[in-house]
């Protein structure tokens, strides 16, 4: 009977030499994945000093993050099963010269308009770690090792990324003032780190030679997933705005869904389909991206609520931490410093007790962490510690999903498998973004409260709701991994799929 690899037993560790042949190419894709959360944290604090500067109303910040995201959700599967057929590398450094564009073009960038454009386009950067984990498995795969040294770079690059986004939300905090309030100038920082990514993957990455051989189909596959997926998140932002109570969301969504069957249609009839269902649908590949689509809800979603509440007054409201802007700094400093820790964790636990259990307790830490908030979320000290308790889960499957869903796909259908888990995760945290903020206005049955004493003070049954969704979503996560078949996710499995 196969085992899960011990410590003594992990080939990378016994062979240095091969580890050393990967861990060059870490090194330069670390810089992008450090880019990535400088991306992902600079901006947060500047916010309001953006909203000034571009003469806007708070609220419409909102649109930004709406927009990136659906930019995000369209550019992820398409980049990355492209990947598949002209080149990982190719489309990492599209992406990259992409982002750099829009990074440049948010820098001058005078009105609403064509900042929420370039913005958007930003959003193109999601495809990093998918194309990335899908460049360490095929290089690794040649040396015979693929699953331990995917895992092990994986660790490293979502470490990579947590550092970005600690240095750029103390950066930007910190630059603005030096830089006199001038909201251009200091917005330059993540244009040059971007700049500094297309050098990086050009001559630092090179190309790992996998092709599948595929054609592009007459038929536009491509046509069919942005649709569908426009849709989709057009009819979640319509939720958001015009409530659940119009019309206009559900048509999307159910248009949405219609487009989606015409497309697995489409799909089945290929000889090269864009996004290969009968991959997607395998017994050890479907728990993965559910997963990362219900994982989606708990770390894009929550995030907010999250920060709100630890605004709300106790005084006058009877419940939250009445916690200023460097108090709640000190909240999502726990939370990505435990998100370091658990993608840190992840290549060890997966040595000791193989990738899927680290995946099962990944989720399962998740959904304890969030749980916790229903009785324990009146202090500060309780705050931190269910945000620790699910941060280190939260980290261990960003690093995760990827690498599992690259160690479940025949090698030709990587990149797109690793892009359908950025994919499908976004999805999961843009609806999750509309319900909770139907939640937080009491539009969801049960959150209306009579605690809510102030108009712009959401109720704290509304939190619960928030809660009890992102612990439900981790521990469904953690039963659903199950279905996946034993030792179908590390090497002894991979040796004879991948021959």
């Amino acid at each position: 009977m196969d085992t899960p690899l011990s410590i003594n037993q992990d080939p990378a560790r016994r062979d240095p030499v091969r580890w050393n042949s990967v861990a060059g190419i870490v090194g330069f894709l670390a810089i992008v994945e450090l880019t990535s959360g400088i991306l992902q944290g600079y901006y947060t604090p500047l916010m309001t000093d953006i909203a000034r500067h571009l003469g806007i109303h708070d609220a419409d910040v909102n649109w930004f993050e709406a927009a990136q995201l659906m930019v995000s959700a369209l550019a992820v599967p398409l980049l990355a099963s492209l990947g598949d057929i002209f080149g990982h590398k190719k489309m990492l450094l599209l992406s990259a010269v992409v982002t750099a564009l829009a990074s440049w073009a948010v820098v001058f960038s005078g009105s609403f308009t064509t900042f929420l454009v370039s913005w958007a386009l930003q959003g193109v950067y999601a495809v990093w770690l998918p194309l990335e984990i899908a460049i360490v498995f095929s290089r690794a795969r040649k040396l015979g090792i693929p699953g331990p040294m995917t895992r092990r770079a994986a660790g490293l690059l979502v470490g990579a990324l947590e550092v970005g986004v600690i240095a750029g939300a103390l950066a930007g905090g910190a630059l603005i003032g030096v830089f006199g309030g001038s909201v251009p100038l200091t917005m330059t920082i993540p244009a040059i780190a971007t700049t500094i990514c297309i050098f990086a993957v050009a001559f630092g990455v090179p190309d790992d030679g996998e092709r599948n051989g595929a054609r592009i189909d007459a038929g536009d596959s491509a046509t069919w997933p942005s649709a569908c997926l426009l849709l989709l998140t057009s009819g979640l932002s319509f939720l958001r705005i015009n409530g659940a109570g119009s019309p206009l969301p559900w048509g999307s969504m159910v248009l949405g869904l219609a487009v989606l069957y015409v497309f697995y249609r489409h799909e089945n009839k290929q000889a090269d389909p864009l996004i290969d269902f009968k991959v997607l649908f395998a017994r050890s590949m479907w728990p993965v991206q559910l997963t990362a689509g219900l994982f989606g809800v708990s770390v894009l979603g929550a995030q907010i609520p999250m920060s709100t509440f630890a605004r709300t007054d106790p005084a006058v409201n009877g419940y939250g931490l009445g916690l200023g802007a460097s108090g709640v700094s000190v909240i999502i400093g726990a939370y990505v410093l435990s998100m370091l820790v658990g993608a840190l964790l992840f290549p060890v636990a997966a040595r000791l007790v193989g990738a899927k259990a680290t995946l099962v307790s990944a989720s399962a830490l998740v959904g304890i962490g969030y749980l916790m908030f229903l009785p324990l979320h009146a202090s500060l000290a309780q705050v931190l510690a269910n945000m620790v308790v699910a941060g280190v889960g939260s980290g261990a499957l960003i690093a995760a999903l990827p690498a599992a869903a690259a160690a479940a796909a025949p090698y030709h259908r990587t990149g797109m498998a690793t892009g359908l888990t950025n994919a499908v995760k976004t999805i999961g945290g843009s609806f999750a973004s509309a319900v909770f903020g139907l939640a937080l206005i009491g539009q969801v049955a049960g959150a209306a409260s009579n605690t809510a004493v102030e108009n712009t003070a959401a109720p704290l049954a509304g939190y619960m709701i928030v809660w009890a969704i992102c612990g439900g979503t981790g521990i469904v996560c953690a039963l659903v991994l199950f279905a996946v078949p034993r030792n179908a996710l590390e090497d002894t499995a991979l040796a004879g799929k991948h021959r």
